[in-house]
Order: structure tokens, then C-alpha cells, then sequence
């Protein structure tokens, strides 16, 4: 059993989280700032589907990047100095989220709802929540948004609609990270896709350690803004 979350009700220690499924910790609250804020702070994340409750989730092991140990393919590293598209950050946060939530197989299932996409605008708004977009030939072709709170980035979603846009914009995102100070981007869960760039597992306790030292730094204020050196 997990805990209903009234308006008030602060989220249960992490320990309590179930191991099937992975990191189900509670249900209920709400999607206002404070609430997701407070979540974040403590490496916690909505994940539900429409009609469904809020759940909240803190999985074990956890799926993270240091941007230290980014790696980009041969094939990607060409795409990438060639340069034919332009990475523009926050400047269509809603049109990003809104082609993430898209349908991508023939169920049409999208775990982002109109809801989650009102409340991340709102982070948005208020500067924690970032886009990441390639654009070519004037038109958004993919990109990512996800959560900053101090040092920390918490990646959220991703979508293309031309080959490689995401990964464009993750790699970009994770060198503009680097010399910023972020020491890692939390990527929850794993996947093949996210490894590929050295994404890996670790325990929720060594990621509850390092995520309190850097969500507490000093933050990069936004909109943002990236280096226009970072590929080269």
C-alpha cells in the first residue's frame, strides 16, 4: 500500500518507496509548483496516466548522466559538426512539451497530459522548467525539456521529427551542463537509448547524496541561454 497525498501532506521517506512496481512512493497532492519543487528537491517525480491519480515515484536504481562521461557516436558526431541546424533554448517550452506528448505508436498513448503540460509551463514561467530545441530550416524539429532546480537537471521528455533532432539537443544540453557545474542529469529510468550516451545506474542512495549537495547550489538563472562554442 502507498500513502494518499492530501493538499498538505508532505511526501513519505524515500525507504517506503515499493520495488514493484519500481519506486511507487504515493498518490494524490497536486501538480502546483511548490508541491513539484518540493518533489524534485528530494529526486521525486510525477509519472501517471490520464484518468489516473497523480503517483509519485522515486525508483531504485536510478538512470543518471555526468555530462563528464557524455558519449556521442561517429555517426552523430558528424551530424553534429555540420552544423545544418540551430539550437535555440525556452523559446517554444509549450510547442516542445506539446510534441513530446504527441503519440508515437499506433496506441496513441501519451503519459503527458494536458494537466502535467499546464503545470510544467507554469515551472516554466516561474524559471525551472527549460526547453532545449533544434531547429532546421526555420522549423522545430525536436528537443527535450526537463527541471533545473540549483546544479541539477532533471530530464523529463524528448521528441524528433527529423533524424537525430533529440539527441542534438540532449548532447548540446549536456556540454552547456558541464561548464556550467552541473555534475549530473537524472534520466529516472533506464533505457538503452540513454546508455548509448553513458547514461548510467546508480543506488537511490548515492543519488539522494549528490542530489542534495547540488540541488542546493546557486542556480543558473533563466531563460537560457547556451555558449555558441560547445560543439566542436
Amino acid at each position: 500500500m502507498i500513502p494518499w497525498l492530501g493538499p498538505q501532506d508532505p511526501f513519505p521517506a524515500l525507504r517506503h518507496a515499493l520495488r514493484e512496481p519500481n519506486g511507487l512512493l504515493a498518490a494524490g497532492a497536486d501538480l502546483s509548483p511548490e508541491r513539484l519543487i518540493a518533489a524534485y528537491a528530494r529526486g521525486i517525480f510525477p509519472w501517471y496516466s490520464e484518468g489516473e491519480p497523480i503517483l509519485w515515484w522515486n525508483p531504485d536504481p536510478r538512470m543518471v548522466l555526468f555530462p563528464a562521461e557524455l558519449k556521442v557516436s561517429r555517426s552523430l558526431g558528424k551530424t553534429l559538426c555540420k552544423q545544418r541546424y540551430e539550437i535555440r533554448t525556452d523559446s517554444q517550452f509549450l510547442a516542445v512539451m506539446q510534441g513530446c506528448a504527441a503519440p508515437r505508436d499506433q496506441h496513441g498513448g501519451t503519459w503527458i497530459s494536458h494537466a502535467m503540460i499546464e503545470a510544467y509551463c507554469r515551472l516554466h514561467e516561474q524559471g525551472f522548467a527549460h526547453s532545449v530545441e533544434t531547429w532546421v530550416d526555420g522549423e522545430l524539429a525536436g528537443g527535450l525539456y526537463g527541471i533545473a532546480l540549483g546544479r541539477m537537471f532533471y530530464g523529463e521528455s524528448m521528441f524528433s521529427r527529423r533524424n537525430d533532432a533529440s539527441k542534438i539537443a540532449f548532447v548540446h544540453l549536456a556540454k552547456q551542463l558541464q561548464r556550467w557545474g552541473f555534475a549530473m542529469i537524472d534520466c529516472q529510468m533506464k533505457t538503452a537509448h540513454l546508455a548509448s550516451f553513458g547514461a548510467r545506474e546508480i543506488s537511490r542512495d548515492e543519488f539522494s547524496q549528490r542530489l542534495t549537495n547540488l540541488a542546493t547550489q546557486p542556480g543558473v538563472n533563466g531563460p537560457w541561454t547556451f555558449d555558441h562554442d560547445l560543439i566542436e
